[in-house]
C-alpha cells in the first residue's frame, strides 16, 4: 500500500470515527443522558438553534437536563464529513420532533453543520447550528 493509499484509508476510517461520535451524542441528547453528552461537547461549546439563539454548554445541557428542551426524535441521515488534521465538519440532513419550553414542534427536516475538534485524544463538538428547511 502506498502512503497515498493510507492516508485515504486513514481519512476514511477517522470519518467513520466521527459519524459514530455524532450518532451516539445525538442518542445522549434524545435519552437526555447529560452526563454522557457532556462527554461530547467542549467547554467552549456553542449551539445555534434554528431560531437563532445561541446557547453555551451549560444552558443547553442544562436546558436538556430541567426539561424545558426534550427530544423526542431525532433521525439523521448520510452524514457528509471533511477532515482537517485536529478538526473535523460534519453536514447532514435530519428530522427532529421536540419539546422546547412546553411546546411542541412538529417533525421537521433541519440541516445540521457541526464542528469538532481533536481534544485531548477524542473529537468533541465546539460549535453546532441547525437550520429549518422550509
Amino acid at each position: 500500500m502506498t502512503q497515498a493509499e493510507a492516508d485515504i484509508t486513514r481519512q476514511a476510517q477517522d470519518a467513520e470515527i466521527l459519524r459514530e461520535t455524532e450518532r451516539a451524542r445525538l442518542r445522549a441528547l434524545v435519552s437526555a443522558d447529560v452526563a454522557l453528552a457532556r462527554q461530547f461537547h467542549a467547554a467552549d461549546f456553542q449551539l445555534i438553534t434554528p431560531i437563532g439563539l445561541s446557547l453555551s454548554r451549560d444552558a443547553y445541557l442544562g436546558a436538556i437536563a430541567a426539561g424545558r428542551i426534550k427530544y423526542l426524535s431525532w433521525q439523521p441521515a448520510e452524514m457528509a464529513v471533511r477532515l482537517y488534521e485536529a478538526s473535523a465538519i460534519i453536514r447532514y440532513r435530519a428530522q427532529l420532533e421536540v419539546v422546547f419550553d412546553g411546546h411542541a414542534v412538529p417533525r421537521s427536516d433541519y440541516w445540521h453543520t457541526d464542528a469538532y475538534e481533536y481534544r485531548d485524544d477524542r473529537w468533541v463538538v465546539v460549535w453546532s447550528q441547525a437550520t429549518s428547511i422550509r
